[in-house]
């Protein structure tokens, strides 16, 4: 339920963590749950599953394409099959392949990317995945989520395995606040009402879900009442409540993506089919660099002053 209380954000588990645990538990329930991964278990914490499972599991080795086709062809003959890489190898090597052998043909692949956006921290802009909810997004019949903690991943996982569909699932390598309870209801393509708030929305995926709590606690102590969105689905989009969010008159986008391209411009498409209104942005505009997750989330902006500041400028906006 939303609430206006101050939130205690307690670290939790990383987003890849909690994918690799409810794999796992997943695999116990159905054996027809398969895993595939390209040389990097240890990090995507598939290496739970293939220690229980080592029938099910398929190392690929350094090879995303192949991986890929391998996980449509499973899922074709029947079986509930996950490819796991890091988001930027999984993604871009292995476009060509989720075009062709699973969104063209409809297969309902489970694609989970992990170590997405520059909290990855130190391995550098070479493993930096800031353009993957874009590419899945542009790819005809996928879902895409990006859950904000651990208790969202374990929900994703779970979804997306009974779900007719192909799915991306982001998930990240830093230790991720916790936002929900274990009771917390979840619907894929149904955005989360964090916060309640009336003079403005932030409506947020992913890590930065918990620095939009954060913002939204400042603006509060200022006198603004800022409703917080989380938005764990970002295709489809809850077009329903960002058309509610246009009813504020000002909305702020945060994510840890690439600015053209993510989830910003899709609720901007459908702010100006619904309720134009004053939108500010929040995201990255380049590769970043080396360094450790909070020095790179600091200098990219990526902060709840980023947000805060962000908003201010909205309403200034929709004051005129």
């Amino acid at each position: 339920m939303p609430t206006k209380t101050k939130h205690d954000l307690k670290i939790g588990a990383a987003t890849r963590e909690a994918f690799g645990k409810a794999l796992l538990e997943l695999g116990r329930q159905n054996k027809d749950v398969v895993v595939c991964d390209a040389d990097l278990s240890k990090s995507t914490y598939t290496h739970l599953f293939a220690k229980e499972f080592p029938d099910r599991f398929f190392e690929c080795g350094i090879a995303e394409a192949n991986m890929v086709a391998l996980g449509a062809g499973l899922t074709h003959a029947g079986k509930v099959a996950f490819v796991s890489s890091f988001s930027v190898f999984v993604m871009n090597k292995g476009f060509e392949q989720l075009r062709v052998t699973a969104a063209y043909p409809k297969v309902p692949l489970k694609v989970v990317g992990t170590h997405s956006g520059i909290s990855i921290g130190e391995d550098g802009p070479s493993q930096m995945s800031i353009e993957d909810l874009s590419l899945a997004c542009s790819l005809p019949g996928f879902v895409v989520l990006s859950p904000a903690d651990e208790v969202c991943m374990t929900w994703a996982i779970n979804a997306c395995a009974s779900y007719p569909a192909p799915f991306f699932v982001r998930a990240g390598r830093a230790k991720a606040p916790v936002i929900y309870g274990a009771d917390q209801k979840f619907e894929i393509g149904k955005a989360v009402e964090v916060v309640e708030g009336s003079d403005i929305t932030l409506i947020a995926t992913g890590l930065m879900v918990a620095e939009a709590v954060r913002a939204s606690e400042t603006l509060e102590s200022e006198g603004i009442s800022a409703r917080v969105l989380d938005f764990h689905t970002i295709k489809p989009l809850d077009r329903e409540a960002i058309a509610k969010a246009g009813e504020t008159g000002a909305i702020v986008v945060a994510e840890e993506h690439l600015r053209d391209g993510g989830l910003g411009v899709r609720v901007a498409q459908v702010i100006s089919e619904t309720r134009p209104c004053a939108m500010e942005f929040v995201g990255v505009d380049t590769y970043a660099e080396s360094g450790t997750p909070d020095e790179l989330l600091d200098k990219y902006g990526l902060r709840a002053v980023n947000i805060v500041e962000a908003a201010r400028k909205a309403l200034a906006r929709k004051a005129r």
